[in-house]
């Protein structure tokens, strides 16, 4: 039985995002950032909460939340994803100030513009102090700061 929202050419969509994340370190591993795996930090406004981002660091304190999102096949707006991505946006806005948030996404064009580009556009609004948008290309293994 086809799942029409697997990634294609992937084993899972979950083995697609730890894919991406073992990237997103090997990437920041290049530039003299180690991070750890499942990094914990204490999330919330009154109450704290501890929450695993999937990278992170105390020192440098650095929280990332990778995201190796695609377009959708059938190419209409991805309002799932963008909920996702909104997620993280409230997550890093109840995260201690001290840490410095990414979002770090995948690379994926339709009609010339990325999802990382088409989320800053339409939701930038959302996109709270100190959070950085990053995308990754993957083919190149190359990483650009977009916000």
């Amino acid at each position: 039985m086809k799942n029409h929202f697997q990634r294609v050419g992937s084993i899972s969509n979950a083995h697609a995002g730890r894919e991406f994340e073992d990237e997103a370190r090997l990437f920041f591993a290049k530039t003299g950032i180690s991070l750890q795996d499942g990094f914990s930090a204490p999330v919330g406004f009154k109450v704290k909460k501890s929450h695993k981002f999937d990278l992170g660091s105390e020192n440098p304190p650095i929280l990332v939340e990778c995201k190796s999102y695609t377009w959708t096949s059938g190419g209409n707006a991805p309002s799932a994803k963008i909920r996702g991505i909104n997620e993280v946006m409230l997550l890093f806005s109840v995260a201690p100030d001290r840490y410095r948030k990414i979002l770090f996404m995948l690379k994926h064009l339709r009609k010339n513009v990325t999802l990382a580009a088409y989320y800053i556009k339409t939701q930038g609004h959302l996109i709270g102090p100190n959070v950085e948008i990053w995308e990754f290309d993957l083919d190149k293994k190359r990483g650009e700061c977009l916000f």
